[in-house]
């Protein structure tokens, strides 16, 4: 009771006016999920260190009728395997393991395998392992069979070659991330769900969060998975009883907490939190999008840094935008609703677009009877005529820039929503003049 209590106080930090208006933003956004008989969602968003807004849209339970509330449990699915990969940064800093370490260091089963695989390949999916699922599917197992660590790890041990040689690609594999969660037990000497209940929930108060690895396991105010049919919604039963790669049972607040936690570093210190967000690298020396169980990405000319999930019903997002300090979890509980697309629409809310792209093109003044073109070079716009280069543009406002060259000071760009219509040019003596945009 007290908690809840805390939580309620916390969500009405911010000025009420300011409460009031995202809400109201937020239930016009997620108007459609927000249906008293059908599966929806659960929002955080985070701003700074506290959370900012948490709300539930729809119902958890349809056979029971119970709403979506930000404490409701949630399978994570593939939200589960940051946490994996920061177990391995806790231990590497603590000098329990290195991630240059071979995996047969500590799994010698997989002996009969081709090419040393590091722990490091296994973090960046870069192992060239087979993924678990495709694996399972092929060996007559359907995803409502109870699937447990066993059944999984007996077909990776039983492998005897690799998708491509150890870090030359990348290539998405659950397999490296059980492989991970099997290393964590074999060092510790613990259950990974204990290690992790030990090292990362107990000590940022995520008490509605574990690993579940038991079938059977009651877990007080968990959602159910649903599919549409025909007939309404189908429930989605999980069997999956293995850890690493997913197995992660959590809430839309517990996660807020996690994004405010890996932003400051607050389990293991700085030196983790970097080591857990480095970018995966190839032997050929490119860099990856992807890093210890979270993707990098961009969004309206920003930076994200996140993951999204999927199984048996349940889709998640949660993730960052750090130039804006804005954190978002989205979890749903119908698989046909697409948390990582529904994130974005909540981060529009807060960050105006910044992409180049839409300013592209040419442009014709009537007055002038002259075309210029605008094109988009390494990230910087740039004006040409057809007498060549013409200036490098410099953003200045939300459709505002300036440029390099005297009789082209500023240019305010007509745009509704990503459309660009065309652009007033000023210099000194000369404002206002009208290039059209034309069609491509």
């Amino acid at each position: 009771m007290l908690r809840n209590f805390l939580v309620f106080f916390l969500l009405l930090l911010p000025r009420a006016s300011q409460g009031q208006s995202l809400e109201v933003r937020m239930d016009s956004l997620f108007d459609a999920e927000n249906n008293a008989s059908a599966p929806g969602v659960a929002v955080v968003i985070v701003r700074g260190d506290s959370i900012h807004f948490a709300k539930g849209y729809g119902i958890a339970d349809l056979e029971h009728n119970i709403p979506i509330t930000p404490n409701t449990v949630f399978m994570a699915a593939s939200v589960s395997k940051q946490f994996t990969a920061y177990g391995m940064a806790l231990l590497s800093k603590q000098d329990k393991i290195s991630i240059q370490d071979t995996v047969t260091k500590y799994v010698p089963e997989l002996q009969s395998l081709d090419s040393p695989i590091t722990i490091e390949h296994l973090i960046h999916h870069t192992s060239g392992l087979k993924d678990e699922f495709s694996l399972l599917a092929l060996a007559g197992y359907r995803m409502d069979d109870v699937i447990t660590k066993e059944d999984i790890l007996r077909l990776i041990f039983h492998q005897t070659d690799l998708n491509f040689e150890s870090g030359t690609r990348y290539s998405y594999s659950n397999s490296g991330y059980t492989l991970l969660a099997e290393i964590i037990e074999r060092i510790s000497q613990q259950s990974f769900r204990s290690w992790m209940h030990q090292h990362v929930f107990q000590p940022l108060g995520m008490n509605d969060s574990h690993f579940r690895s038991s079938l059977g396991e009651v877990t007080p105010n968990i959602a159910s998975g649903y599919i549409t049919s025909d007939d309404g919604y189908k429930a989605q039963r999980v069997n999956y009883a293995s850890v690493g790669a997913s197995g992660l049972y959590t809430t839309a607040l517990d996660l807020g907490r996690w994004l405010i936690a890996l932003k400051n570093g607050e389990i293991g210190g700085i030196e983790t939190r970097d080591l857990a967000q480095t970018r995966g690298v190839l032997s050929n020396g490119d860099t990856l999008n992807y890093a210890y169980g979270l993707s990098y990405g961009r969004f309206r000319g920003t930076p994200s840094i996140g993951h999204s999930g999927s199984h048996r019903g349940y889709r998640t997002w949660a993730g960052r935008f750090p130039d804006h300090d804005l954190g978002i979890v989205v979890l749903a509980n119908l698989e046909e609703l697409n948390p990582s697309l529904l994130a974005q629409k909540i981060a529009s809310l807060f960050i105006e677009e910044k992409s180049l792209y839409p300013y592209e093109g040419t442009y014709y003044s009537t007055e002038l009877n002259s075309t210029i073109s605008i094109t988009l070079e390494s990230d910087t716009l740039r004006v040409h005529s057809r007498r060549g280069n013409l200036a490098t543009l410099s953003r200045s406002g939300h459709n505002s820039f300036t440029s390099d060259i005297w009789y082209l000071s500023s240019l305010e760009f007509d745009r509704d929503a990503n459309v660009v219509s065309g652009v007033h040019v000023s210099s000194g003596r000369s404002k206002n003049i009208w290039f059209q945009k034309l069609d491509p």
